[in-house]
């Protein structure tokens, strides 16, 4: 099995259709860029610069779906984990419903954009979490 998690599995894609739809989620997302991205057509380009285009095209499907970004960071340093797992960039992405996610996924603009995704990352983790209330301390 590859240590390069770009897309979900065929697997864990149908499993996560098989959750609730009707409540909000929120997508924990931490990414890792590759140095050079890979592109099919051979364009030049860094893993940053193309995610950058990524988000950019990325941007105008996930407001229409009702997205946001609700807390972005630059991951500095990993305290408990795998010392391994680098990360360039941490965000949680909040949709009103889990069908909102869907709906991004499946639209064909999205669809038409996403290489942009694959050919940035070289290794990635998408956490979808059950919005639970916070500020009242850990657990």
């Amino acid at each position: 099995m590859s240590d390069h998690h770009i897309d979900p599995t065929k697997e864990a894609f149908a499993a996560l259709k098989g959750l609730a739809l009707d409540h909000p989620v929120e997508m924990l997302n931490l990414v890792k860029f590759k140095d050079t991205a890979t592109y099919e057509d051979g364009r030049a380009a860094s893993g940053a610069e193309a995610y950058a285009a990524y988000g950019k095209e990325s941007g105008p499907i996930f407001h229409k779906v009702g997205g946001e970004i609700v807390w972005s960071g630059q991951p500095e340093h990993i305290l408990i984990g795998p010392s391994s797992e680098t990360w360039h960039v941490a965000f949680i992405a909040r949709y009103p419903t889990g069908q909102a996610f869907l709906d991004m996924v499946y639209d064909p603009a999205y669809q038409a954009i996403v290489f942009h995704r694959q050919a940035a990352v070289e290794t990635s983790r998408l956490i979808r979490t059950k919005p639970r209330e916070s500020g009242k301390g850990f657990g």
